[in-house]
């Protein structure tokens, strides 16, 4: 998460935010492992605005990560309702890809997130 994010040019706040949002959703996802279920996959990727940080624990029927501890902060949209986020990450889906549990945290880059 450093490497993209000081290519994408964010200043070294921001940079240690994000790497340690990434280091908790991962140390949380190891918690949710099993010896029936002992594997990660962890996806970075770059895009032109923004990153994105996949988490997807592999086997049938674990949970999505962060759905219960996800920290909150106050949205920026005209709602004003808070949003769920990893600390330094703009938008946390949580969904299922391929009939497993997937969480993706976004950043964008030069730019606030699209609003909804």
């Amino acid at each position: 998460m450093r490497y993209l994010a000081d290519l994408a040019g964010f200043e070294s706040d921001a940079v240690a935010r994000l790497q340690s949002a990434v280091i908790a959703a991962c140390a949380q996802a190891f918690e949710q492992l099993t010896a029936d279920h002992p594997r990660l996959e962890i996806t970075f990727t770059r895009l032109s605005d923004r990153m994105e940080v996949s988490l997807a624990p592999r086997g049938d029927g674990l949970p999505v990560l962060g759905l219960n501890t996800a920290v909150f902060v106050p949205g920026t949209g005209g709602t004003g309702s808070p949003r769920r986020v990893f600390a330094g990450f703009d938008r946390t889906q949580y969904g299922t890809q391929n009939g497993e549990a997937v969480t993706r945290l976004t950043k964008y880059i030069g730019h606030v997130a699209p609003k909804k």
